[in-house]
């Protein structure tokens, strides 16, 4: 019998390399991405515990400066709530709203946004200690 192993969680980050405050996460996650994923090897010389027990699950990092699809704009609002759509989109009033000005011009999409999919979550800007609990609380494989 062959046993699958289940995939990776997919964390997105809508970026802005322009934006510091993009590049900032954008190190963050990939920084994290690495550690997580990291792996001892009996032949390595001493302690093995970080290795051993990585305190991060692996996830896979998909980075895009893409602004988000009409389909993935409103699941991000379900994530946040539409009453938060003004910080996703700018001067959105709710879901409607920041669909048509997202359509209107791509520009008022507002990056850094990092986007946890198969938990439902997402980070507006660059709240790094919310980017941090969103990766501590993916589910352990």
């Amino acid at each position: 019998m062959f046993r699958f192993s289940k995939s990776l969680d997919v964390i997105t980050l809508f970026h802005k390399p322009s934006l510091p405050s993009s590049t900032k996460i954008y190190s963050l996650l990939k920084q994290a991405s690495a550690t997580a994923s990291e792996h001892a090897t009996e032949d390595q010389a001493s302690d093995h515990s970080a290795q051993s027990h990585p305190q991060r699950q692996e996830f896979e990092l998909d980075v895009t400066e893409e602004p988000p699809t009409s389909d993935q704009l409103q699941t991000i609002l379900e994530y946040v709530g539409a009453q938060r759509a003004s910080t996703i989109i700018k001067g959105a009033k709710d879901e409607a709203d920041a669909l048509k000005k997202l359509n209107e011009n791509t520009e008022n999409f507002q990056r850094p946004l990092t986007v946890d999919w198969n938990n439902g979550r997402a980070v507006v800007g660059e709240n790094e200690s919310e980017i941090l609990k969103m990766l501590a609380s993916l589910p352990k494989k």
